[in-house]
Order: structure tokens, then C-alpha cells, then sequence
């Protein structure tokens, strides 16, 4: 049986969060296990509640499987959940998965006992009717849906009493590269998030959060899921296979891991403890060998005829101290709302504390605060003088982690102004990014960020990496990721050490041949040991790309071949995904070109063209 499900563009893994009743519940509550509030919820429980329960209780998750293989530049991903109905009812489900927010999802399969459900991609409102007249029908099926794009649900009907389930979806990434070293990251935890805005009568109240007129989907993306803390937890086992080209040392800053090479080079990285609880992200990362750090690589593939290419260049890389230093305003921006309680707050003002006393006496500065609201130390920046420096670190050490996450009213007092054309100015913002109205934020950016850059911070074991990475993107820069206080000084210096370093600034790709499409676009500023990553689609690709910009003030080009580039399949779907976040990016601009409600509408009839075409959710 072949089923549509949803156009969506991401997701992630193993924490199923909410499952109710499609029919008579006759369930006992013993084999559900303990009532749970939903504030008790976090990660990797399934949740059921009977039409004669007024709580909800644990039901088993069997657990969940994760296969990695990297090659390059791309990896993709194969995660398998299974889970167990040990009722005597039939249940209709909903699964809540983590994602890397730079994931393209292609392949949904569902095993409901003994039959196969394998996705088919379709429009979000045929998906639905199509699921609808399935469950109608009495019959199985399943719908993959994307909440955010590193949020994806997926709905499961006709779940046998007694019965067990299995959900695989498979996804491919490109890796983060910095001043030489690979990462990756695969979420296993859905953060609660911030849901702003007034209630609408209708919302469910089975929920973590309600609808709101500023985030209607607010239930479907705060689900209750349970604390593996407690006696019911959701066991992941997680294997990686690294061919990263070169030889390369990798190490995990969150897990213990176990690395054995084989025969052919590939490093086999497993987790030393086995299947372990889904209550933190696992990271892994890993370093080429002394001498073999790439300079620039292409990977390509040929999909439906056209020619694809993933282009990745390193910047300069003569001595940043040889450089002028820049004459930098530098706005931090703290989040201390109730998210942020606990270790999370802590790193985030030791970040901060660094932060302040890496500052030149030649910059300015100046220290936002928010929750509900937002407030700033200064009435404008002022320079990094000793006092003005204690005075900040004093303030800080009085704040609290309480009350709502208020982003809004912090990047408005952020980006109120432009800086003074002699300084490059930064807001670094520190947060976990729990917060539901993701897209509200990204065009605020869009279209005040000005010539400001936007550094987002995340704090905590499991960071909205989706709203920090899409935030920074669209504030032209980037993202760093802070999980355990001993990280705090070496991933603070790295940034700052980063943030010192002369831009690459002003960047042009001049392209040989017909380059039909390039992303991002616009090119950001570059810093030292970041490198320019580049998706295309074209024609006849070959010859040279020149690129140019400007370092220091002084004209900078380098020139790559476009010849002999690596094979790899899924460069064409990662091109797709960037052409998506581009729609994203650019939606306010359509909106005051065409009006809001055909702006929406072109929008969407983009995403879906585009996730029709190359076969993603979106």
C-alpha cells in the first residue's frame, strides 16, 4: 500500500510525544504504567490517554536505531522508532521528531505488524485528505508532517491492540566545516518552546502549549513527552560510518563513543555504552590529519538531466594577527527567560563574562537583557573601558531566569540602529531559542538587519538549532553551539578569536558557462577559517569559477576548477533545500512586493513546486 503524506523539509528522531484514542479505549491503566503531568514531560516517552483517563500514562517505546554514513561533505541518515501498543484498544498516533535544521527528508516507511507502508510525496492538503479517508476506512496508514523545518510529526492510524510499530525516514545533510574541523549533530530531544501570542478558544487542551493567534500550530509543537529520568525511557543505539576522504581523528563532546577503522579507511564509531537514553543531542566532530585540510572540494551529481554541484573554498589563510584590527560595536544580547533556568543560565552569563573581557579597548558595547521584555544596560554603546566592563558584569551577576521568551523586543532594540560607517557591528546573541514563532523573527532580521551581523549563541544539551542557524543566516552570520560548561571558554575564544579575525567581505562568484542557480545568495561576509560553501544547478559545468571580494579593504580573487568533482548522490535535494530556505529568507520582500496574501500564496506554491520536484518534505 503506497501512501501520500505531507510536503515537509526536515525532522528528526526518537521522541514520540502524544498518543490518544481513535476508538473505544478499554485499556488498563497497569499497563500504561504511572500517571505524568505534562510539565514532568521531556524527551523519549509515549503518552496515551483513554476516553475514561483524565491523565495521561507512559506507554513502552522499544527503541530507537540510528545509521549514519558520511562521505565527504554529505550524510545521510537511516533512523528507525519502534514502538509498542500494550492495550487491548486501537490507537491512532503522533510522533514528534528533532532534526538537523539543514536536513532533507526523502524516504518515509511505516510497519504497522505485518504491513509495509512506504511514503509517497504529496501536496500537504491532499496528504491529509488522503490519510483521512484511509483512517475513515479502518485501514492503516501514516502522515509525515513538518511542523518546523527542524520539526516534523508524523501520524500513525490503526495501531492493533497488542500491537507494535516501526517508523523509518531517511535524510541527508551537508556537514559544518570550521577552522578545520567537521561536525555533525543529531538531535534527539524536542526542547519545550515559547508560545507567544493570545489563546485560541479551539486549542487542544491535551497539549504542553495552545494554539495562538501569533503561533497557531502551538500544540502540535509542544507536545508532552516523558522525562528518561524516569523508569520509562527511549533507548537509541546510534553507529556512524566516517569516509572522510583523509585520514581523521574523531571524537563526541556529548557521548562516549568507540572508533575502529576498517580495512578500507572507514572509521566505525559506536556508542561505548550501547543504546543510551534520548536526553541529549549527540555531536561528533573530527579533524584531518596535519597537512590534509582541504582547500576546496566539488561534489556532483546529475539529476533529472541537469548538473548539480556542491562547491566548499577555504578563505584565507595568511595570519589574522598580520591584519588591521577592526574597529568593531558589539551588542550582546542575554536571554533570561524561564527556559533558560538552571545550567543552561549559568553557561550563558560565563559566556558572557568572557565575552566582555575579550573586548579591545578600541571597541564599543553595550548589553540587552530579555524575558517578557527587554532591556538594555546602556543608552548606547559605550567604549570597552575597564569600568563600563565591570559595570556590565555586575548587572548581569543580579539577573534571574524567569518569564516569557520576548525575542522580538530584543532584536528590535538590537537592530534599531545602524552602526557608524567606520565600525563593523555585531550582535552576539545568546539564547536556547525556544520559541514557537520562528518565522515572525526571521523577517524582522531580514529586513532591519541593515548592515549589523547577527552571531547566535546556543546554550543548553538540546538548542533550537533550527531558529539559531536560520537566525544567524539571515543576520549574515553564524551560529556556535555551547552544551556543557567545561565548552563555554574554548567555544567563546574560538568565537571571538573568529570575530577579531579580518572579513572576507563584499563576495563575488563569477561563473563560467550557464549557471542557472546559486545559493545563498546573497554571499555573507566570511572570517577567517570558515569556509564558502556554494550549491548550484547549471549546465554544461566546467572550466573556472573566479571569486572575488575584499579583505581588509583590499581587493582579494581566487580562482577553482569546476573540472573532475566527486560523485555523490543527493547534492541535487541539498541544493533543493537551500533554494527552500532562499523562499524563506526572501519572504518578506515577496509580501511587500505583491501584497501579504498573494505573497503567502506564491510562497507556498514555490515550496511546493520545488518539494514535488526533488521529492522532499517540506
Amino acid at each position: 500500500m503506497r501512501l501520500g503524506f505531507r510536503l515537509l523539509v526536515l525532522w528528526g528522531v526518537g521522541v514520540l510525544v502524544s498518543i490518544f484514542s481513535a476508538g473505544a479505549y478499554a485499556a488498563s491503566a497497569a499497563a500504561l504504567g504511572q500517571p505524568m503531568q505534562l510539565k514532568e514531560a521531556k524527551a523519549g516517552t509515549l503518552l496515551v490517554r483513554g476516553d475514561d483517563d483524565l491523565v495521561l500514562r507512559a506507554a513502552p517505546m522499544l527503541g530507537t536505531d540510528v545509521e549514519i554514513n558520511v562521505t565527504g561533505l554529505i550524510a545521510r541518515t537511516v533512523v528507525t522508532q519502534y514502538f509498542h501498543n500494550p492495550t487491548d484498544a486501537w490507537l491512532e498516533g503522533i510522533y514528534v521528531f528533532p532534526l538537523p535544521e539543514t536536513a532533507a527528508v526523502d524516504t518515509l516507511e511505516v510497519r504497522i505488524g505485518e504491513r509495509v507502508i512506504v511514503g509517497e510525496i504529496k501536496e500537504r492538503q491532499e496528504a491529509r485528505k488522503i490519510y483521512e479517508k484511509a483512517k475513515a476506512e479502518g485501514k492503516k496508514a501514516a502522515l509525515l508532517e513538518q511542523e518546523r523545518p527542524n520539526l516534523f510529526t508524523t501520524s500513525v492510524a490503526g495501531i492493533h491492540p497488542q500491537g507494535t510499530v516501526g517508523v523509518c525516514i531517511e535524510y541527508q545533510r551537508e556537514l559544518d566545516y570550521r577552522d578545520g574541523v567537521f561536525s555533525l549533530r543529531f538531535p534527539m530531544v524536542v526542547a519545550p518552546r515559547y508560545i507567544p501570542g493570545d489563546p485560541i478558544a479551539s486549542a487542544s487542551s491535551r497539549r504542553v502549549a495552545l494554539d495562538t493567534d501569533q503561533v497557531p500550530d502551538g500544540s502540535r509543537i509542544s507536545p508532552p513527552v516523558a522525562d528518561p529520568a524516569a523508569r520509562v525511557i527511549n533507548p537509541v543505539s546510534l553507529r556512524v560510518h566516517l569516509n572522510a576522504g583523509v585520514a581523521v581523528r574523531a571524537k563526541s563532546p556529548s557521548h562516549v563513543i568507540e572508533v575502529s577503522e576498517k580495512s578500507d579507511g572507514v572509521l566505525e564509531i559506536t556508542l561505548a555504552q550501547g543504546a543510551v537514553p534520548a536526553d541529549r543531542d549527540f555531536v561528533l566532530s573530527w579533524r584531518p590529519a596535519l597537512g590534509e585540510a582541504p582547500k576546496a572540494a566539488l561534489f556532483t551529481e546529475v539529476f533529472k538531466g541537469e548538473e548539480y554541484a556542491l562547491l566548499m573554498v577555504m578563505p584565507p589563510d595568511a595570519a589574522a594577527a598580520s591584519a588591521p584590527a577592526l574597529n568593531r560595536e558589539v551588542i550582546f544580547v542575554l536571554d533570561t527567560s524561564g527556559s533558560m533556568s538552571g545550567t543552561s543560565f549559568h553557561e550563558a552569563r560565563s559566556a558572557l563574562r568572557m565575552a566582555l573581557r575579550r573586548l579591545s579597548p578600541a571597541d564599543t558595547f553595550n548589553v540587552i537583557a530579555f524575558s517578557s521584555s527587554a532591556r538594555q544596560l546602556f543608552r548606547r554603546a559605550l567604549p570597552a573601558t575597564p569600568e563600563n566592563i565591570a559595570k556590565a558584569i555586575s548587572n548581569i551577576e543580579g539577573l534571574e531566569a524567569k518569564g516569557g521568551t520576548e525575542m522580538l523586543s530584543a532584536l528590535t532594540l538590537a537592530l534599531h540602529s545602524s552602526p557608524a560607517s567606520e565600525r563593523v557591528r555585531q550582535v552576539v546573541f545568546i539564547t536556547d531559542g525556544a520559541v514557537g514563532n520562528e518565522s515572525a523573527l526571521f523577517d524582522y532580521i531580514s529586513l532591519r538587519i541593515g548592515k549589523s551581523r547577527l552571531f547566535t549563541v546556543g546554550i543548553g544539551s538540546a538548542p533550537n538549532a533550527y531558529f539559531m542557524k536560520r537566525a544567524a543566516r539571515a543576520g549574515r552570520g553564524t551560529f556556535t553551539y555551547i552544551g556543557t560548561p567545561e565548552e563555554v571558554h574554548e567555544k567563546m575564544s574560538g568565537l571571538f578569536a573568529y570575530l577579531e579575525s579580518p572579513m572576507l567581505t563584499d563576495i563575488r562568484l563569477h561563473w563560467p558557462g550557464r549557471i542557472n542557480e546559486t545559493y545563498p545568495a546573497p554571499i555573507p561576509d566570511l572570517y577567517a577559517g570558515e569556509p564558502l560553501v556554494v550549491v548550484l544547478r547549471a549546465k554544461d559545468l566546467g572550466g573556472q569559477v573566479s571569486i572575488t571580494g575584499l579583505r581588509s579593504g583590499e581587493p582579494w580573487q581566487q580562482s577553482v576548477s569546476l573540472e573532475n568533482g566527486i560523485a555523490r548522490a543527493g547534492v541535487a535535494r541539498l541544493y533543493a533545500r537551500r533554494k527552500i530556505e532562499s523562499f524563506r529568507l526572501n519572504l518578506s520582500r515577496l509580501q511587500e512586493d505583491l501584497g501579504y496574501e498573494e505573497g503567502r500564496k506564491q510562497f507556498r506554491d514555490k515550496i511546493i513546486e520545488t518539494g514535488l520536484r526533488y521529492h522532499l518534505v517540506t
